[in-house]
């Protein structure tokens, strides 16, 4: 299939198939005449990427997992899981981060707010 039929199937922009390509998460062939043409599978692939985009993956992690696929939804097989794991302590670390300082900025705005209602 053709760059535009896969971003037709998927509705994701052909420059970002591109990016996925360039970033080693999706393969193509050349046609006789330069064209990229993607494997029957492409759509799924495109889908699991987008999958773990979502989850917050950076690419480079993205591109590890591909291989490690376990049948056609976005399961994966289990030599990967304790990577995702370790992802998951990311997020919930960054999570707690973020938590702590909407907790010291909501404070700071609360106090402020207070102190312009008293004069």
């Amino acid at each position: 299939m053709r760059i535009g039929e896969l971003a037709s199937e998927t509705g994701v922009g052909v420059r970002l198939l591109r990016y996925y390509e360039e970033q080693g998460l999706l393969a193509s062939e050349r046609t006789s005449g330069g064209h990229r043409s993607y494997a029957a599978d492409a759509p799924a692939a495109v889908a699991r990427i987008r999958a773990l985009l979502a989850a917050g993956l950076p690419t480079r992690v993205i591109r590890e997992l591909m291989p490690c696929f376990a049948g056609d939804g976005t399961e994966l097989q289990a030599c990967v899981l304790d990577h995702l794991r370790t992802q998951l302590d990311g997020l919930d670390a960054r999570i707690a981060d973020l938590q702590r300082a909407r907790t010291s900025l909501s404070g700071i705005l609360d106090a402020s707010e207070r102190r312009l209602a008293t004069t």
